[in-house]
């Protein structure tokens, strides 16, 4: 616990039980969004899986509007939107730059006390371009001809290359630079938890659909 409070060697008392104490005021006295970083801490970085659904499995008991996706604590509840997330986080080291945007995403949506909906919508967005071009091989596009290089290679479903180019569209002006979402001032959580959710299952979507045309990526 050192390492989370940062305290001077010689503060730390030598009585375990004292230490208990001083840990049990702090919980139940520091501001809400602290203890959720206390238990991301303790965690291990999200390597601790069996703490993970100990912590998830009593969220849910208690009905908090909170759950551990991926190692960070967000405000997203529902099991499926979970799964999908954290499937998207798992894509090979080949789209390393997807899974780094995607990551990007989590954490911005996950600072409880700056969230920055904003930018985790771009970063959304930007791992389903940046999926795009490594699939169609066009580092130097859009979105948009990204992905009609896609469809010819891949069989993408033409409704969902249409929706997502308009979502993207949503978030670009014509020159691909991310501004009309983000001039909106209302933007909140469920924004951007539905670009993060929306696009985590955009990815996992066309990762499939590349795999079975046998596409190398």
């Amino acid at each position: 616990m050192e390492d989370y409070f940062k305290k001077p060697v010689d503060g730390i008392s030598s009585s375990y039980f004292d230490e208990v104490k001083s840990l049990r005021q702090y919980f139940f006295g520091c501001p809400w969004y602290e203890v959720y970083d206390l238990i991301e801490f303790l965690a291990d970085g999200g390597n601790d899986q069996s703490f993970i659904q100990s912590v998830n499995d009593i969220l849910k008991e208690e009905m908090s509007g909170y759950r551990f996706v991926s190692g960070r604590i967000v405000e997203i509840t529902s099991e499926e939107e979970i799964k999908t997330i954290e499937e998207a986080l798992t894509v090979p080291d080949s789209l390393k730059p997807v899974r780094e945007h995607l990551s990007q995403s989590l954490t911005l949506l996950s600072d409880r006390k700056n969230p920055d909906y904003r930018n985790s919508i771009k970063e959304s967005i930007s791992a389903v371009e940046s999926l795009a071009k490594i699939i169609s091989k066009q580092n130097h596009s859009t979105l948009g001809p990204a992905l009609d290089a896609v469809e010819k290679k891949a069989k993408l479903h033409a409704v969902l290359k249409q929706a997502f180019q308009k979502l993207y569209g949503y978030t670009s002006d014509a020159q691909g630079i991310r501004h009309a979402l983000l001039d909106e001032p209302t933007l909140d959580v469920e924004d951007a938890k539905f670009m993060l959710v929306s696009c985590s299952a955009f990815v996992n979507y066309l990762v499939v659909k590349v795999q079975k045309a046998g596409i190398k990526i």
